[in-house]
């Protein structure tokens, strides 16, 4: 029995003896190969970081929104510089051919230590100026008569890639933008910086800039493909910028979903930057300017919000649509009296009425019948009070307060329920309303559709978030909404195609009270209401034009509901129904 163990023993010992020389002779081919040699004869090398190229950035139909274009770093071999004597030369032609600083350039050669072979004259150097310096280069190295002091040896040029944005401000506030040192700020470019930006690789590369071609490729960052449709975020923005022109608003924010998956097929606000020129981003977004409103500017969104307040009314049935009022014009809730937006008294009203006239002290009694546990628990589970999670760098998350909070009033029930004393993003209220055009489901709002890397595209897919009414009540809402703006005659319908939405006005509160010259004018809507295809929020800060969104943003949602149907190829509301019928 020890015999059989001691030979078992001995044949793991011969078998990692065995290992060892393998080993061992293989560090010795190592050091002694043709390859070695050559390592140490050079001994021009260096251990370098090689960064790769930065993934690109298309919208949904294959519209580049963000590539990479090649610049140059622009160096001298000094050796050679010194030997020509022609430093007065290189620098002369880098200064009328690359604009580069004549002064600069040559205190950067001649004050070179004298152990240094090789310096960087310049860097991130466009490809029209290398050609031109190369092309007179040429020229002057064809005329017999130039002297070694005259002609530009010893320059090289050593290409990588500089960030490029071909459509400058489109989409600026949503892609962010990438400095020299390849860190990406705000948007996409901040919240994939890792995935664009890629892996780098640490390798031996020559000093000597002759050899560039030696130095290895490194795999790219990973390419990705937006939700965003560029013709629409063009059109949206076309539209923002003539509203704010002719309302005299402060800024603006329009978003354009799908409510049933949570893509974004457009997103702007003001002001926006042209990213090439990221430079300037100080003087376009000056002090604690939001780089994108639509996701990190809270604010009091008035009556948009009573969509939330009625749906969570009917889903708790503490109302149903034919629920009467008599609305006098005047409630108490807490012990504070809340009137109507036009302190006016309404008389007999049913729901359907209380959200065509949007009536503040209708739905403030409202509030009262759904209590303050389920009118904050389904607030809650709308999403208000922390972030929608989409995935853009700098999201906000407006204020829900709750009872139990130190500053949390037996009004604020009454004046929360019309969308007063409370802050939402507009990426919020949309989410929150994606709810009821989407038969309960609340869908996550997302702009990344895919990935591509090496090749190979995944596909993303959308998540509900969750189902905070019933599919009944979404029906409910979705029917009273559009029949709400047909019977008011609004100015967001428009001809062929039924639509819902709601106006809000709210007043701003300036130094602890409301500024009634000062408002905010949003309106949240969607269509086509039997089978919505796009959901629309717009936000004017501080119209001068008119402070009822009545007047200022339902006539914009027409606008832009006129351009969606276009552009999306949405059938009149007569023709589908037509050919669902067949």
């Amino acid at each position: 029995m020890i015999n059989s163990s001691r030979w078992r023993y001995q044949v793991i010992q011969y078998f990692l003896g065995a290992i060892c020389i393998l080993i061992i002779g293989k560090i010795f081919f190592y050091q002694t190969s043709p390859e070695a040699e050559a390592f140490r004869e050079g001994g021009d090398l260096n251990l370098t970081t090689l960064y790769p190229s930065r993934g690109e950035i298309y919208d949904r139909n294959g519209n580049l929104l963000a590539g990479n274009k090649t610049v140059y770093e622009v160096g001298v071999d000094l050796n050679t510089v010194r030997l020509d004597n022609n430093a007065e030369a290189l620098s002369l032609a880098l200064s009328v051919n690359a604009g580069l600083d004549f002064a600069k350039v040559y205190s950067s050669i001649t004050m070179a230590g004298a152990d240094q072979n090789y310096v960087v004259l310049a860097d991130n150097v466009q490809a029209a100026a290398v050609d031109k310096i190369k092309a007179y280069k040429l020229e002057l190295a064809k005329k017999s008569e130039a002297s070694a002091s005259t002609k530009l040896e010893g320059l090289s040029f050593k290409a990588h890639y500089q960030r490029f944005y071909p459509e400058n401000s489109l989409a600026s506030n949503v892609i962010g933008f990438v400095t020299l040192d390849n860190n990406g700020y705000f948007g996409i470019e901040q919240e994939y910086n890792n995935i664009l930006a890629g892996i780098p690789s640490i390798i031996w590369i020559p000093v000597n800039p002759t050899r560039v071609e030696e130095i290895p490729q490194v795999k790219p960052g990973t390419t990705l493909i937006l939700t965003l449709d560029r013709e629409i975020q063009s059109a949206m923005e076309t539209i923002l910028d003539k509203t704010l022109k002719e309302s005299g608003s402060e800024s603006g924010t329009i978003i354009v979903m799908d409510p049933k998956n949570g893509e974004i097929l457009a997103m702007t606000s003001t002001p926006r930057l042209n990213l090439n020129d990221y430079s300037s981003y100080s003087q376009v977004f000056p002090d604690s300017t939001p780089y994108n409103r639509a996701i990190s500017q809270a604010y009091e969104p008035g009556s948009v919000l009573k969509v939330l307040t009625l749906s969570t009314a009917l889903d708790t049935g503490a109302v149903t649509p034919s629920t009467g009022f008599m609305d006098t014009g005047v409630i108490v809730v807490g012990g504070v009296a809340l009137n109507n937006w036009d302190r006016g008294a309404w008389g007999q009203q049913d729901m359907l009425g209380c959200v065509q006239h949007s009536l503040n002290v209708c739905f403030a009694w409202i509030a009262t019948q759904i209590g303050a546990d389920n009118f904050y628990g389904y607030m809650k589970k709308f999403g208000l009070g922390h972030t929608t999670g989409i995935d853009l760098a700098g999201e906000g998350t407006g204020r829900l307060k709750l009872p139990g909070d130190s500053d949390w009033y037996p009004v604020d029930l009454g004046t929360n329920a019309f969308g007063q004393g409370l802050s939402v993003t507009p990426i919020q209220m949309i989410m929150a309303a994606s709810a009821i055009a989407n038969n309960g489901k609340m869908v996550q709002p997302h702009l990344l559709y895919a990935t591509v890397e090496e090749g190979v595209q995944q596909n993303r897919h959308y998540a509900v978030v969750g189902n905070p009414i019933s599919s009944q009540t979404a029906q409910t809402m979705n029917e009273m909404l559009a029949t709400s703006l047909e019977k008011e005659a609004s100015l967001a319908t428009l001809p062929n195609y039924r639509v819902a939405g709601k106006t809000g006005t709210a007043q701003i509160p300036i130094f602890g009270r409301y500024d009634p010259s000062l408002t905010n004018a949003s309106f949240i809507g969607w269509g086509p209401v039997d089978d919505p295809k796009f959901m629309v929020y717009i936000w004017l800060e501080k119209p001068k034009s008119s402070t009822w969104s009545s007047e200022v943003t339902a006539p914009v949602f027409k606008e832009v509901a006129e351009k969606l149907v276009v552009l999306m190829g949405i059938a009149p509301d007569h023709i589908r129904h037509q050919l669902a019928g067949q």
